[in-house]
């Protein structure tokens, strides 16, 4: 069975529906607080959720276009999987090298310019080292970290795949 553009760039877009309503889920339901770095990661999830939907709607049939969506799809989902690599590893440091908690995201960004903003996110703090919730041992940033790695292989194969050329007959 041959997977449509159009239906993997739909899988992307159900994939990022599904990312963020858990997000969400844990957010207002089971009471967990974002810290930025996982606020950072529900950017680039959305971004490659928007790219990927625009991609569905407008069903490319130039292959250069195809290649055009799916690698800003790949690059919006890399985002992530750095965002998220740099939480695993914040998590992971032994605790007196851990950083100082410091004002919240929505201080920082009222308060700096972008550019310091996302310095000091990306730095990480204590509150993003905190491992809040897990499931079959693994933290939250673990298990995301997975998810957006296999939404960029699924990016990456839309991006390298082969696309039939399909010749129009001359008149």
């Amino acid at each position: 069975m041959r997977l449509s553009y159009r239906l993997v760039s739909g899988l992307l877009v159900l994939a990022s529906i599904v990312g963020m309503s858990f997000a969400l889920y844990l957010e207002h339901v089971k009471g967990l607080e974002p810290c930025p770095l996982c606020i950072f990661q529900r950017v680039g999830l959305m971004a490659m959720g928007f790219v990927a939907l625009i991609a569905f709607l407008h069903n490319p049939v130039s292959n250069a276009i195809k290649r055009f969506y799916a690698f800003l799809a790949g690059v919006a989902i890399l985002w992530s999987v750095g965002v998220a690599g740099r939480h695993v590893w914040l998590q992971h440091l032994p605790p007196d090298q851990v950083p100082s908690c410091g004002p919240g995201l929505n201080y920082l960004i009222d308060a700096l310019p972008m550019k310091t903003v996302l310095q000091e996110v990306l730095s990480g703090s204590g509150e993003c080292a905190a491992i809040d919730w897990t499931f079959l041992g693994q933290s939250l940033p673990v298990w995301s970290l997975a998810y957006f790695l296999l939404l960029l292989l699924v990016c990456l194969w839309q991006l390298f795949r082969f696309y039939p050329v399909f010749k129009t007959a001359k008149k």
